[in-house]
Order: structure tokens, then sequence, then C-alpha cells
């Protein structure tokens, strides 16, 4: 452990007053769903993208419009249809009579926040274009490869009931994003303040709390977060425990995964885990933030077996068994 850690939990505590503030202002609007509002704080502390899972109605477009308006950034949201080309998305280019020449149209791509709504509807062509414009932060345009400016975060949406039309993201597709949040029902009070708000209909006045020049030093200020060396192994037990179940005694695991998390997750949820304990105003990693942000980085990236699928099981429940079974330090 750093002889300075006091000093590195000093200077967190200061700097994440930000953070909090933010989270409070979006509850202004957005009604419970704390972890949701803290998992697209560590995407944008991270610099990832966020994909939802949820049937419609649960505030998903509410809370990144909340976001965008909180921190004074860019918002666009595209609706994914299956007739949707991929120059919708990123642009094209547009003749001029006049000139005789092509100028370059940019397509809604080019924001800070971007809602991909129900992205599964999309041919795989336009998920391609989004999740290359992810990884690469740029977008070709005829000839020319055009910069995304950051700070730059998707946060797609997909309905896990309604499956008649869509175009499931491929498994390599799918690690690409930071997080897979599974968003849930709100509680019965948190309901009925839901419906008082609608019935008064009074608008919330918002103010930003977090500018562009704030956000950045954010983000490098997260990466302060002290993360033990015992810890990094416990990660790296954890995600090598869903490659190899039987060499962490979880050997009944064996016939139910078919492919483990990559390295990614352990980079992944090395930075999520830093990034919880900033907004939880703390300077170090406890093994409880990876076990919290742990099913969010790796419920996408493990692959179940047939065997596991007619059993009824699903890769939270892969998750459940690791962190049962991995020793904590």
């Amino acid at each position: 452990m750093p002889q300075d850690l006091a000093f590195i939990n000093e200077k967190i505590k200061e700097e994440s007053v930000a953070v909090e503030q933010t989270l409070a202002e979006m509850a202004k609007v957005i009604v419970g769903q704390r972890d949701l509002l803290e998992r697209m704080m560590i995407a944008l502390l991270a610099s990832g993208h966020i994909l939802l899972e949820g049937v419609p109605g649960l505030a998903k477009t509410l809370a990144v419009k909340t976001l965008a308006r909180v921190t004074d950034l860019n918002f666009k949201r595209i609706q994914f249809t299956p007739d949707l080309l991929p120059a919708d998305l990123t642009g094209t280019m547009v003749f001029n009579p006049k000139t005789a020449e092509f100028t370059t149209r940019k397509g809604p791509i080019f924001t800070n926040l971007l809602l991909a709504d129900e992205i599964n509807r999309a041919p795989a062509k336009v998920q391609s274009a989004l999740l290359e414009a992810m990884q690469e932060l740029q977008v070709t345009i005829g000839e020319e490869s055009h910069a995304i400016a950051r700070p730059f975060m998707v946060m797609a949406t997909q309905n896990p009931i309604e499956q008649e039309g869509t175009y499931p993201l491929p498994e390599a597709q799918v690690d690409r994003f930071l997080l897979k949040v599974k968003v849930t029902y709100p509680q019965k009070g948190e309901e009925k303040e839901i419906v008082g708000r609608m019935i008064h209909g009074a608008e919330i006045p918002l103010r930003p709390v977090l500018g562009r020049a704030a956000l950045g030093r954010l983000q490098q200020a997260f990466r302060m977060v002290y993360i033990d060396a015992r810890i990094q192994d416990y990660i790296i037990n954890l995600v090598h425990a869903t490659r190899f179940p039987q060499e962490a005694g979880i050997a009944k695991l064996k016939n139910l995964v078919q492919f483990g998390a990559s390295p990614r997750a352990s980079i992944y949820l090395t930075e999520t885990a830093k990034a919880l304990a900033f907004i939880r105003r703390r300077g170090y990693v406890t093994p409880e933030d990876v076990k919290t942000i742990g099913r969010d980085v790796l419920r996408h990236r493990i692959i179940l077996t047939y065997e596991a699928e007619a059993e009824g099981l699903t890769s939270d429940d892969i998750i459940s068994d690791v962190f049962n079974n991995v020793v904590v330090p």
C-alpha cells in the first residue's frame, strides 16, 4: 500500500464531490434507478459505452437526456429500424450542383451522448458502422476520415422480450461495450412518485453541474484510485474462473460455459471498480467494488453452452457461482 494513500483518499473525496452533485441533480428527474445513474457516470468517467437491456418505459431515454443536460454535453437519439442505412448514422457525401463538388454532411453519430434505441433492430451493416465508431472514435465518409469529438458515449438499448424482426449483436461486437446493464422495474413507492409527478405535470428545472473541462479533470482524477495487487489478482482469478471453472474448483460449470470472458474483461473490471470507488468517494478499491460492478462487466462476455440454455441458466447464474467460489482477498 502506498505511503501517500491518505493524500490520495483526501484528493478523491475532494474531486468526487462533483460526481455526487451530478447524480443528485439527475435524481431530481429520475426517480430511483440509482444503479443505472451510477453506471452511466462510470461509463462516462472510463470513456466507455453501455448496453441497456430492459422493457420499454423504464426511463432509459430520459436518463441519458438528463445526463446530457446536467453535463452540458450534446445529445442525439437514433431509433434503429430494419431499413436504416449506415449513411443515416454516419453521414454521406452530398453533391452541390452550383460548385459541382461533393460536400460532407455529417450524421447524428457526431455528438457526445448518443442513444441508439433498439440497436438489435438494425441490420449488421448499421451495427458494424456504429461499433466501429465506438472503437476507433472516427468515421470514414467517402475517402476522408472524420474524428468524433470527445467525450463520446453510446448508450444502446435492446428489448429482452420481443425478438421478432431483430438482428442479435454478435458476441465480438457486444464485447466492445464496457457494461451491460439490466434495467428493472421501480419499487411501488418510486412508481407512486413517478405517477404523482406526471399528474402535477410541473417541469423540473436542471442546471449544468459538470462542464466539459471539469469532466476531463474527473476522467484523469479517478485513475488516481489505488488498487492493491491482491485485488488485481482477485480480478484475474474471477475472469480466469469463467474460462477454466474446474481450476477454480467449480467443476459443475465446465459443461455450461462454452467461452469465458476475454482479457478485455480484466481491463474493464479494473477500470470500472476504480470508477465505482471514486463515485463512492474512496481512494482505494475493495473486493465489494469488484463484486458490485462485476456482473455488468462480465454478463455479456460469457457464452453459455446449449446444455446451460436447456437448463434455463443465464450468464448471471454462472457469475454468481464464480463470485461464491473464488477466494476473496
